[in-house]
C-alpha cells in the first residue's frame, strides 16, 4: 500500500480499530497508524494533511 491507496488504507484501519471514531484521531496518530499497517510501503514524507484528511473521510465512510 502507498499513501494514495486511501480506500484500501481506510478498510485496513476500520478492521484494525473497529471501535475508534476516525474524527477523534489526531493526524499525527493517524499517520503513525497507517505507517504501521501490514503491507504499507511508502515514504513517510510523501504524506500531507490532504492525504490524511482523505483517509479519515474514507475511514468514516467505511464505518457506515
Amino acid at each position: 500500500m502507498k499513501w494514495v491507496d486511501v480506500n484500501e488504507i481506510a478498510i485496513e484501519l476500520s478492521e484494525k480499530y473497529p471501535e475508534t471514531d476516525p474524527l477523534t484521531v489526531r493526524f499525527t496518530d493517524l499517520k503513525q497508524w497507517v505507517e504501521l499497517l501490514d503491507g504499507f510501503e511508502d515514504e513517510p514524507d510523501h504524506c500531507g494533511e490532504k492525504i490524511l484528511e482523505a483517509i479519515q473521510m474514507a475511514w468514516l465512510d467505511e464505518m457506515d
